[in-house]
């Protein structure tokens, strides 16, 4: 019984749903606090998020004459489900994953993958043109950054040296044991030959978020929102949250991956040094391009990934492969 307890408390509460939206909240308010001051703009307060939330929450839902209604309503839903699954894979913490198996990132990667594709599909499901223009681009958009992330994923199992009996190759998928791994040898940051990984994965971070300037998919200027052209009320609302927690599980995915292994041995500071960390990075790779950098173009985004980016991450798989 208390085991089951414990493992609703993880699902539910931390680092599960409760948890997840909390930060998510957080780190989109403080995006938006940080870019208006760096632009000299007064801003809104720090939960607009979350206000923006509860106004389409409010608001009636408008379907499109020709969409396919069960596609309209069920892409956003299991985007965030697929989302939140993520979660109890991530080892906030020392010893405070919900699942923990052999291969936890590769059903992340697939997790990820599905939440644009559900957003894809979403968007083909109102039969507008703008939303097809988005769809296309967030195609792309997905295939540019899934290359280098790819690459950094085998860049970290392979330098973790442990042997994964199921692939018969000195792989590794499973977070846990990549944190243990860091417990023992120090952060992947501090390695030097994972340093263009680490720096590869910060560039993935905004494009896989969709922030700006690689939000090309949904480019308010340009195709009306692009594929949420034609979401509007509770299911428009479902979509900001996934994009909202998506901004969390992304730089809780960097902080395992790359900052494991520092504790404090107190639960509470590690927490708050964990949050303190995902806010940091949400800066460095959310708001400051934000706040200076123009809009890419689609091809544009496409060729950075699929040479600088995917380069960084090549170099440290082929160094870790050396045994640099």
């Amino acid at each position: 019984m208390n085991e089951l307890l414990l493992n609703l408390f993880y699902v539910l509460v931390f680092p599960g749903l409760l948890f997840c939206i909390l930060m998510g909240i957080l780190l989109a308010g403080l995006d938006r606090v940080w870019v208006a001051r760096m632009q000299r703009r007064v801003g809104p307060p720090l939960l607009q998020p979350w206000y923006d939330f509860l106004k389409c929450c409010g608001k009636e839902t408008i379907v499109p004459r020709h969409a396919k209604k069960a596609v309209y309503f069920a892409a956003p839903v299991i985007g965030f489900v697929a989302l939140m699954t993520i979660s109890l894979f991530l080892p906030v913490v020392k010893g405070r994953a919900a699942f923990s198996g052999t291969a936890d990132l590769v059903v992340i990667l697939y997790l990820l993958t599905l939440v644009s594709v559900c957003m894809m599909v979403g968007a083909s499901a109102t039969g507008s043109p703008f939303a097809g223009v988005g769809l296309s681009r967030e195609m792309v958009a997905m295939i540019s950054y899934e290359l280098p992330f790819v690459l950094v994923i085998l860049a970290i199992s392979r330098a973790t040296l442990s042997y994964d009996a199921g692939t018969g190759m000195p792989l590794t998928f499973s977070l846990q044991a990549i944190m243990e791994y860091q417990e023992a040898n120090g952060p992947l940051i501090t390695h030097w030959s994972l340093i263009p990984a680490a720096i590869a994965m910060l560039f993935v971070i905004p494009c896989e978020v969709g922030m700006h300037p690689f939000d090309v998919s949904e480019a308010e200027t340009e195709i009306c929102e692009g594929t949420l052209a034609e979401y509007s009320g509770p299911p428009l609302a479902v979509y900001k949250l996934t994009h909202m927690v998506k901004m969390y599980m992304m730089t809780a995915l960097f902080c395992v991956l790359f900052l494991g292994g520092l504790t404090t041995g107190i639960l509470f500071f590690d927490v708050v040094i964990f949050i303190l960390v995902c806010a940091l990075l949400t800066f460095i790779t959310m708001s400051l391009p934000h706040a200076v950098c123009a809009r890419f173009k689609t091809e544009q985004v496409f060729k950075f990934y699929w040479t600088v980016v995917a380069g960084l991450a090549a170099i440290s798989l082929i160094l870790v492969w050396l045994g640099l």
